[in-house]
């Protein structure tokens, strides 16, 4: 059976290297591109199983990307975690049009960030 494919997409490097340990030790492939252009062109080569994204990014920010990929037929249905500094309240209504599944703060716990992770991808309900 093929891993699951997690996508980060975040410019803090020492978030996506810790992300990578927790999420490779779950028995996931990890994926990570620092703006949403480079998550664009990932798409284009590699199909992730869910995207978890920053809103805060350099070159084309996340809401921005969000909405670029979701124009396109084959990635409109990838489950997306909002990981923003961002407050939820003044940021979350902004997301809700583009089918997030969850949007967690930064800092969030680890452990329920893996647990949304399982349920985005249908693993646990």
């Amino acid at each position: 059976m093929d891993k699951k494919i997690v996508l980060v997409v975040d410019d803090d490097a020492d978030l996506a290297k810790m992300l990578k340990v927790r999420i490779e030790a779950e028995g996931y492939e990890f994926m990570s591109v620092m703006d949403g252009k480079e998550m664009l062109d990932v798409l284009n080569i590699k199909k992730p199983d869910v995207i978890l994204l920053d809103i805060m990014l350099p070159n084309m920010d996340g809401y921005s990307v969000l909405r670029e990929m979701r124009k396109h037929e084959k990635y409109a249905n990838i489950p997306v975690i909002i990981l923003s500094a961002k407050e939820k309240k003044k940021m979350g209504d902004l997301f809700a049009l583009e089918k997030v599944v969850f949007f967690m703060e930064k800092p969030f716990d680890t452990k329920e960030l893996l647990e949304k992770i399982k349920i985005s991808i249908g693993e646990k309900r």
